[in-house]
C-alpha cells in the first residue's frame, strides 16, 4: 500500500523498525522542548499530513518503551485519523508518572498503525438474538 504524506518537519519520514512491525514511530516536531508535569497533557505536533485511502484509518498508539520508562501515554488511545482528514497529525500525550517528563523535538512519541475498517449500517430492532453469554459483562467469560 502506498500513502501520500507531506512532511513539514525536519524529522525523517515514519517507517517500520523491523520487517514485521505493525506500527511506524511518529516523532515530535517542536520549536522548543516541552515539560509535562504529572497528570498533565498536551497536544504534540508532528509536522506530518497524510492522505489515507477510503476504507482505511491510521491508529495512533502509545510506544511501550516510552510508557514503561517515562510514564508517557497517548491519552485517547488509539487515536483515529480518518481518510478524509487533511490536517496535521497531532498526538495528545499525558504524563502518568509522578515526575516531570521533558519531550524533545525529534523524539519518538507514539506509533501509527494503518488499519482497514468497515462502515456499518445500524438497524434498530426490539430484541437481539440470544447467546450462551447473554448480558454477562466484565469478567463474565473467565474460566472457573
Amino acid at each position: 500500500m502506498k500513502i501520500n504524506i507531506v512532511n513539514k518537519s525536519n524529522n525523517p519520514l515514519p517507517g517500520y523498525s523491523t520487517d514485521h512491525s505493525a506500527g511506524m514511530d511518529l516523532r515530535a516536531y517542536l520549536n522548543e522542548s516541552i515539560t509535562l508535569k504529572p497528570l498533565e497533557r498536551t497536544l504534540i505536533p508532528t509536522g506530518l499530513f497524510i492522505e489515507l485511502p477510503v476504507g482505511y484509518e491510521a491508529q495512533v498508539r502509545p510506544r511501550s518503551g516510552l510508557a514503561l520508562k517515562k510514564g508517557l501515554s497517548v491519552l485517547n488511545t488509539p487515536g483515529t485519523i480518518d481518510a478524509d482528514y487533511r490536517g496535521e497529525i497531532g498526538v495528545i500525550l499525558i504524563n502518568l508518572s509522578n515526575e516531570e517528563v521533558t519531550i524533545e523535538s525529534g523524539e519518538r512519541i507514539c506509533q501509527m498503525v494503518i488499519a482497514k475498517h468497515e462502515q456499518a449500517e445500524l438497524i434498530q430492532v426490539e430484541v437481539l438474538n440470544e447467546t450462551d453469554r447473554g448480558a454477562g459483562g466484565f469478567g463474565s467469560t473467565g474460566v472457573k
